[in-house]
């Protein structure tokens, strides 16, 4: 029995680019020697998309559960039946109604354990949406899945790690939203992640301000002196390490970034834009909280290029080795953590152990 991670892939939207990457990162055979990976599509759906990037020669291993999934193959898992029409580029119900399919597919086998991770293909938040579907988005939908309190959009590369503390509501909706309680838990699920997910012993976080130039001493707004300067201190007092509020704009114009672990942001756009911008083709979306892991590439359905063979892979591939990373550095955790207990040894430091060292 092979021990390599299980990584289920969904396929987003059968009309974008989601089939396309996937077929470019598992046609490195190479990537075989790191997971064992299971699509949840169709190979009909699949073959249309292999003949529109002349890729005849990739074949999948058809299996009916991840228990028989072929460590040396691509397996593919058929998430429905029937006959589907794709129309490359298009957003259309279709897309949406076969992108879910495959999600709940994917996530029911993700819940139970059959498979390690997930990483999810592109979805069109739109035509995705029915009467099983009500959510703005994969975050929301696998938090319930998960039965998670509180989950964390986490964008992560090699050189930028960010999380946001709203994620997809609207810009009018931001200020009420952002609360003391809501930055202080956003802190912790970043500093459990870069902890437990990423084996970053003493994480250094930046909070960013909510207002330009993160209020100017209150001239521009009150919400970073009575709201997030308070988080800030509450967390540190919980041994969490984080500095700020820091101005958005000049914070990563002048790479003050680079010196910290993570950056929260307040709202989605703040932190996502300068993420792309930096990290737009290495970037991947990690949802931080959940009782099981899921990545996904930082891009969308990519319609105005589906086709036509030029959908760069690179996000895709990045998000398929993070979740492998992570499932590692988690079965490792959890080793140490038996064989602390066994000894009755210290394995995790205290809230205090780390407030010492920020000092």
């Amino acid at each position: 029995m092979s021990d390599k991670v299980k990584i289920g892939i969904s396929v987003g939207d059968i009309n974008g680019i989601g089939l396309e990457v996937i077929l470019k990162t598992f046609a490195e055979s190479k990537m075989l020697d790191y997971c064992t990976p299971i699509v949840y599509g169709h190979t009909k759906v699949a073959s249309f998309h292999r003949k529109a990037l002349h890729m005849s020669d990739f074949m999948f291993n058809v299996i009916n559960t991840p228990a028989d999934a072929n460590p040396r193959k691509v397996n593919m898992i058929n998430a429905w039946e029937e006959d589907v029409r794709i129309e490359l580029g298009v957003a259309n119900e279709t897309g949406g109604k076969y992108a879910l399919l495959s999600l709940q597919k994917a996530t029911d086998d993700l819940v139970s354990g059959a498979i390690d991770a997930l990483v999810t293909a592109p979805i069109n938040k739109n035509n995705i949406q029915s009467e099983n579907f009500t959510f703005p988005g994969h975050t929301e939908y696998l938090q319930e899945r998960s039965g998670s309190n509180d989950v964390l959009m986490f964008l992560i590369s090699e050189t930028l790690r960010v999380g946001v503390v709203t994620g997809h509501i609207p810009v009018l909706d931001v200020p009420k939203a952002i609360t003391t309680q809501n930055i202080v838990k956003k802190l912790q699920l970043i500093n459990d992640s870069l902890k437990k997910d990423f084996w970053i012993e003493k994480p250094k976080i930046a909070v960013l301000g909510l207002n330009p130039h993160a209020s100017d001493n209150g001239l521009l707004g009150k919400e970073e002196a009575e709201i997030i300067s308070p988080a800030i201190q509450q967390a540190f007092d919980k041994g969490i390490i984080c500095f700020g509020p820091y101005p958005a704009d000049g914070f990563f114009g002048n790479g003050t970034y680079k010196k910290f672990d993570a950056v929260l942001a307040m709202y989605h756009d703040q932190g996502l834009i300068p993420f792309k911008t930096i990290a737009f083709d290495t970037g991947v979306n990690y949802t931080a909280g959940l009782k099981f892991v899921r990545t996904s590439p930082d891009h969308g359905t990519g319609y105005d290029i589906a086709g036509k063979n030029v959908a760069d892979p690179t996000s895709f591939m990045e998000a398929v080795f993070a979740a492998i990373h992570i499932v590692k550095h988690r079965r490792e955790q959890e080793s140490l953590l038996k064989n602390q207990l066994r000894s009755g040894g210290k394995l995790i430091e205290t809230a205090g152990d780390i407030k010492d060292d920020a000092n």
